[in-house]
């Protein structure tokens, strides 16, 4: 039998706390590090529909990318639907943990996965960069595709990989060609200068606020983005892995992903 902290550990020598950007809530969100541990499920967001699919397929620990908790709870109200889902996650003994920011910066970690579906080669980190040991690490990656494509081509691939409804195009002339491409998952706008700097021709990253859209046209950076949800990828590459560190280790836990699609968003 394997207790969570046991998973907690192994977790944590992948994607340490400490490279998570500063006040990003990772780590244990609820629940007991010694409980024990027998079926563990990935998923991108806690949100009721998922904690409901954890207790009817009998979970007992819930690792997601994005932290349960990115506000404290001020009260424990349970007409609030967020109150209610932690009732729910305690009363049903499930352990939560969640890495964010530090999966992202951790090689073969989010941003690596990402650039894998893209096929980019020369991979390499880059945006609040830093060194640990001899390794290079940053938030983003930036590679190079395989031939140069015009920005609406490499938008529609963007649409075919990912399965997306629609994406949204930051740029001048979409038809200028491109090679060198910065990816960032999630909300990556606030890096658009490391893009800059580092010479790449176009950055993907979600969320792209408004105004920043304008800086970025200042600048001359074409910008794509996809939306957050691609981050997904993390419940199969995540899945991927604590099932190899289960066999290593022999915990003899399932492994299962979440079934359920967060992404709030619709294109009508």
């Amino acid at each position: 039998m394997v207790k969570a902290q046991q998973i907690i550990e192994r977790i944590e020598q992948f994607a340490p706390q400490d490279l998570a950007l500063d006040k990003d809530p990772v780590g244990l969100q609820i629940g007991n590090p010694n409980q024990n541990i027998t079926k563990i499920m990935t998923t991108l967001d806690v949100r009721p529909e998922v904690v409901e699919e954890a207790i009817q397929n009998n979970v007992d620990m819930i690792f997601s990318h994005h932290p349960l908790m990115f506000r404290p709870a001020k009260n424990l109200d349970l007409s609030n639907p967020q109150n209610a889902m932690y009732a729910q996650i305690i009363k049903h003994d499930i352990v939560v943990y969640s890495a964010h920011t530090n999966i992202d910066m951790a090689p073969e970690g989010m941003n690596d996965w990402l650039s894998e579906c893209l096929n980019l080669s020369d991979v390499q980190p880059f945006a609040f960069e830093l060194t640990r040991g001899n390794t290079p690490m940053g938030i983003g990656r930036k590679g190079k595709l395989s031939q140069s494509q015009t920005l609406t081509e490499l938008s529609r691939e963007l649409k075919h990989v990912f399965n997306l409804q629609g994406l949204r195009l930051v740029a001048s002339n979409p038809e200028q060609k491109v090679q060198t491409v910065g990816i960032i998952g999630g909300d990556g706008g606030k890096f658009f200068l490391d893009a800059v700097k580092n010479e790449i021709d176009v950055l993907i990253t979600g969320d792209v606020y408004y105004h920043t859209g304008h800086d970025m046209l200042s600048y001359n950076l074409p910008v794509i983005d996809p939306g957050h949800h691609i981050e997904a990828i993390f419940k199969g590459k995540m899945a991927e892995k604590l099932t190899t560190w289960s066999q290593e280790n022999d915990w003899h836990i399932s492994v299962t992903q979440s079934q359920i699609s967060t992404d709030p968003y619709q294109f009508i």
